[in-house]
């Protein structure tokens, strides 16, 4: 070869060497910026679910469902490969929340860090109400529903056992895929621990002789009061009442008894007529408990406040809190406080109400 067409051949292959190099820089380029931009078309509360057997492919597939264009296949295999997550990806729920970018995506894919979401069981829920609750929670399998209260505990593991008061009130967390019976399982693990933990710390001369009384009280405390500072008080009131052979005489149990026949307004006949639960009408503790009490109730009731008061009522100004006495004579001189506070609200709200349909009419 001469020397003039070496000259030209190494020409040629430096302007090839230029454009590959500017090929590679400008495919480098897109590939990053494919990795790092946000995805677009992405609106909050967005989520993508990986199932299992779901390969790259199919997942970008479903993004493209989902309204995310952006990246080849080449890219998107490219970018798995740089991060690891090449035939790693687990299955789950993710979230697409605005401004995730492919890379936070497949990240989260090889990692496994699904989304996770909240079930809260509240104090003072009953069993209907927590079974309505699961039933709305959409995210949650629902294995449940077509179980009754005793086909329910049996799949639970505790065949024979009454529901009530099972399940601790907390916030769980759960990820797509968990059903109902998962959410209940921990629930009732949770209580058998908060359970256990209250009765070790029980005074010494606690009137309650099992786990299981002590939790039918905390029950009722917990539907008494929702003032944390009262609670102790009440226990220890219930509990005096317990030692001496006082009836409890507390209306969330007889309220209980009478089931989906309340209808909000407890009457005379129903604190007259006897049932298991009515505690106007017999001694001591009700077969169950009536609520779910929460960790608070039941250390309130395994350390219950001293004192001498066997007699509360509700102070009546909307506040939740209760008037303490140790006497009936005390007793009856604050139910009058309170039945004179509540007949003034009552007069006040039938004051107002003619007069917000006076200025009703004057807008019309």
């Amino acid at each position: 070869m001469s020397r003039k067409s070496g000259r030209r051949l190494g020409g040629f292959l430096f302007v090839l060497l230029l454009i590959a190099a500017g090929v590679g820089a400008y495919l480098w380029q897109r590939y990053t910026s494919f990795a790092d931009a946000p995805l677009a078309g992405l609106e909050a509360g967005e989520s993508l679910v990986v199932e299992r057997g779901d390969s790259l492919p199919a997942i970008v597939r479903k993004l493209r469902e989902a309204g995310v264009h952006q990246g080849d296949l080449v890219e998107w295999r490219a970018l798995a490969r740089q991060l690891g997550a090449a035939g790693k990806l687990q299955v789950g729920e993710y979230a697409l929340e605005p401004g995730t970018s492919p890379r936070d995506l497949l990240t989260a894919m090889r990692d496994g860090k699904v989304v996770r979401r909240r079930f809260t069981i509240v104090e003072g829920w009953n069993i209907r109400e927590l079974r309505a609750a699961l039933s709305r929670a959409e995210e949650l399998k629902h294995e449940t529903t077509s179980l009754d209260d005793v086909a329910l505990m049996k799949a639970l593991g505790h065949p024979g056992h009454h529901p009530e008061g099972r399940f601790l009130p907390e916030t769980y967390l759960f990820t797509r895929g968990d059903s109902d019976l998962d959410v209940l399982k921990r629930a009732h693990e949770a209580m058998e621990k908060a359970l256990a933990a209250a009765w070790e710390r029980r005074v010494p001369d606690s009137v309650l002789k099992t786990p299981d009384e002590m939790l039918v009280l905390a029950s009722i405390v917990e539907k008494e009061t929702g003032i944390a500072e009262e609670r102790p008080r009440i226990a220890g009131l219930f509990e005096r009442r317990l030692q001496i052979g006082m009836r409890l005489q507390t209306d969330p149990t007889v309220i209980y008894g009478l089931g989906t026949n309340y209808d909000g307004n407890l009457r005379k006949v129903h604190l007259t007529t006897d049932t298991p639960y009515n505690t106007y009408t017999r001694t001591g503790l009700p077969p169950t408990p009536i609520a779910m009490p929460g960790a608070d109730a039941l250390q309130a009731v395994a350390r219950p406040q001293r004192g001498e008061e066997l007699y509360f009522v509700a102070v009546g100004d909307g506040s939740g809190r209760h008037l303490f006495a140790r006497t009936l004579a005390e007793h009856e001189a604050n139910v009058q406080r309170y039945l004179q506070k509540y007949r003034q609200a009552r007069a006040a709200e039938r004051t107002a109400e003619p007069a917000a349909g006076a200025k009703t009419q004057e807008r019309q």
